[in-house]
């Protein structure tokens, strides 16, 4: 699809993400033109949202609800216009914690055990534990807990978000991310923060966080973590690009949490970051997820 010159880049949305979307979008928007292309930038305000006629692909920078989660991509497909990343249904599946777990369980790729409980259920695993509302991402909603006593305003803040919640057994240990490129896995990437974990804070707030890129690891173990990333990418019936999540235990078992269909573009953001170890400049970045534009 190299002949497109004339693209919309969706930024913002009605997301909890908001303002980190308008931050990734208006930096792709200029990573593309530093590529060549004439850029549009949209900020979707409505479901029903329309593209200018002259416009041929789009690239999504919607997170969250309606950008992941296959919204924006099943309204593209009605206005019959190409655009980047995954399609419908791997981004339903991809966005929703609940279903990613279970394709990921049935094709052998090592997640944590986990149940999801409702309003008023006894849960049966033993702390610690993360709780995560399924369908929200940037970790909106989401908790550690560690103590009995934390429990239950966890609970309770995470049911804001969703009537069902995800609880998975706290993998201690290191947290990495692969990034895949137009069927290239890119160089691993170790998240340090100095709290510990990885929230929304850590993610785009603060500049403690740091990231060893490419990852300390040996050979061996990087080879094992790009593949479980890919393996995971085509479980998951996912195109395009996205990014994989894991933790890795102290003696080295690997563990994958999600798969973002749609990662960040900000200057803290983690597969612009790869990519740069990988002799790939950002504007090049760009102009390779965009010629991957599809229906």
């Amino acid at each position: 699809m190299g002949t497109m010159k004339n693209i919309a880049v969706l930024k913002g949305g009605f997301s909890a993400e908001r303002e980190v979307s308008l931050q990734s979008g208006r930096a792709v928007a200029a990573g593309l033109r530093e590529a060549g292309y004439t850029v549009t930038e949209i900020d979707v305000a409505s479901p029903e949202f329309n593209i200018p006629e002259e416009v041929e692909a789009v690239f999504i920078a919607l997170h969250g609800t309606f950008g992941e989660d296959g919204g924006a991509q099943a309204r593209l497909e009605k206005l019959g216009i190409p655009y980047a990343g995954a399609g419908v249904d791997a981004s339903r599946v991809a966005f929703d914690k609940c279903l990613t777990e279970t394709r990921l369980r049935e094709v052998g790729v090592p997640v944590p055990e986990s149940e999801v409980l409702r309003r008023g259920d006894q849960r049966t695993l033993s702390l610690p534990l993360a709780v995560k509302p399924p369908r929200q991402g940037s970790s909106v909603g989401c908790h550690l807990v560690f103590e009995e006593a934390d429990w239950e305003a966890a609970i309770t803040d995470a049911l804001q978000y969703d009537q069902e919640i995800l609880v998975q057994q706290f993998i201690p240990g290191r947290e990495f991310t692969v990034g895949i490129v137009d069927g290239v896995v890119l160089p691993v990437v170790e998240i340090v923060t100095s709290e510990g974990w990885y929230d929304y804070t850590a993610k785009y707030e603060v500049d403690t966080t740091r990231y060893v890129v490419p990852a300390e690891l040996d050979g061996k173990k990087v080879a094992e973590m790009q593949a479980l990333a890919l393996k995971t990418f085509e479980a998951l019936h996912c195109r395009s690009f996205g990014r994989v999540d894991f933790r890795m235990t102290p003696e080295g078992e690997l563990f994958v949490l999600e798969l973002n269909t749609i990662p960040g573009f900000t200057t803290h953001s983690l597969l612009p970051k790869a990519a740069a170890a990988a002799g790939i400049d950002f504007p090049s970045l760009c102009d390779r997820i965009m010629r991957t534009a599809s229906l």
